[in-house]
């Protein structure tokens, strides 16, 4: 089964560079790496220009215009370019342990989307912290001893540890996420009325229960450390809300702007029809 890591990203290419040193040293590497870019400036692609040399994987840079918080969209591009029959999501401040593609790949099933889960480095640790701290048992002791990370409870890796299923968009976060592609197209991706932070996540896991999918959840697998960063603005989230309340009350899985509202040019250059 091949792979597809998307992982989202908008201005903070140190972040982002941790997190692609982290994918390339997996003990099972993904097929593809699509960074979906969210209008970085050129900082994000000069830092990139050293891992877009077509080695494998390949690494592949999807960028979208600076108009405001759109990660449903510039998701979306990565989704049509991709080339794995599964699909992880990543956000670009999510440094991988180094089993995560390999568990991701272990908990696929047919039926199901896997949500993984995270552990939060604090601001103080967050600067200095990197993909081989998540490998170094002394380092994470320290840095639960010293109060620099909470969410604890997931950094042991127990590869053993039962998974289970259930649904409920509480705990919904597509920072660490994995889908087949074959259910993500069948719902039309990410919707893209979704402007702003906040619940374009949820409302997809909607359409995925709809589809006939439930969450598989397991605490000590496929996990990620979260780099501390200043919140987000939340100047659209009662829109998101509502708007999210509004797509929860409808029967079908299908949004009508998803991904058929991109498609691909004879180049392989994705182009936006009139949304």
């Amino acid at each position: 089964m091949k792979i597809s890591v998307i992982v989202t990203t908008y201005n903070r290419p140190n972040a982002l560079k941790k997190v692609l040193d982290g994918l390339l040293v997996q003990s099972c590497m993904p097929h593809d790496i699509i960074v979906a870019d969210d209008g970085s400036g050129p900082e994000t692609r000069k830092m990139l220009a050293a891992y877009l040399n077509g080695k494998t994987p390949v690494i592949r840079h999807e960028w979208q215009e600076d108009q405001g918080f759109r990660a449903a969209r510039i998701r979306n591009k990565a989704i049509l370019v991709s080339r794995g029959d599964y699909l992880v999501f990543l956000d670009g401040d999510c440094i991988p342990e180094k089993h995560f593609v390999a568990d991701h790949q272990e908990l696929a099933e047919e039926g199901a989307f896997f949500q993984g889960k995270r552990v939060l480095v604090s601001q103080r640790a967050s600067g200095m912290f990197n993909h081989k701290d998540t490998a170094s048992i002394s380092k994470r002791i320290g840095l639960v001893l010293s109060s620099k990370i909470s969410n604890r409870h997931h950094l042991a890796r127990i590869p053993f540890f039962p998974s289970w299923k259930k649904t409920g968009l509480s705990g919904i976060r597509s920072c660490n996420m994995g889908v087949f592609k074959t259910d993500v197209l069948a719902v039309n991706g990410f919707n893209h009325d979704f402007i702003g932070w906040g619940r374009e996540d949820s409302e997809f896991v909607d359409r995925l229960y709809k589809y006939g999918l439930r969450r598989k959840e397991n605490p000590f697998k496929a996990i990620c450390y979260h780099l501390w960063h200043k919140e987000n603005s939340r100047a659209r989230l009662a829109d998101n809300d509502a708007l999210l309340a509004h797509c929860r009350k409808k029967n079908g899985y299908f949004c009508s702007r998803g991904l058929n509202s991109l498609e691909i040019d004879c180049s392989g250059r994705i182009i936006g029809r009139k949304e």
